[in-house]
C-alpha cells in the first residue's frame, strides 16, 4: 500500500468548504472511489496551526494511482480547479510506504 500525503493551507474564512471538499467523504474521495486501487482518504486538521492540513491518500499501489489520474485526468483536473478557491497553499510531501 501506498499513501500520498498533501500539505495545505485553508484560506481564511473557506475553513468548511475547504473540509468538505477535501474530506474523506467529499468530491475527491468521490472520484478515486471510482477506482478499485483507493482505499481511503483521511483529512486531519493541525491543532497548534490553524487552517493547516495534511491529507493522506491511501491506494494499492502507485501503479492504480496513475491510472485513475489518466482515466479520470478531465475529472481531477476540474476537482483540483475549484479546489484553489478553498486553499491558499498546497503542496505533495510525498508518496510513502511502510518500512
Amino acid at each position: 500500500m501506498v499513501q500520498f500525503v498533501w500539505e495545505f493551507t485553508a484560506r481564511p474564512g473557506k475553513v468548511k468548504e475547504f473540509e468538505g471538499h477535501f474530506a474523506s467523504n467529499g468530491p475527491w474521495a468521490e472520484l478515486f472511489r471510482k477506482s478499485s486501487g483507493y482505499k481511503g482518504t483521511k483529512l486531519l486538521r493541525d491543532i497548534e496551526t490553524e487552517r493547516h492540513y495534511l491529507t493522506i491518500d491511501f491506494w494499492d499501489s502507485l501503479a492504480s494511482h496513475v491510472a485513475m489520474r489518466e482515466n479520470f485526468a478531465k475529472e481531477y483536473e476540474e476537482l483540483d480547479r475549484v479546489g484553489e478557491q478553498f486553499t491558499e497553499t498546497e503542496g505533495r510531501l510525498g508518496v510513502f510506504e511502510e518500512a
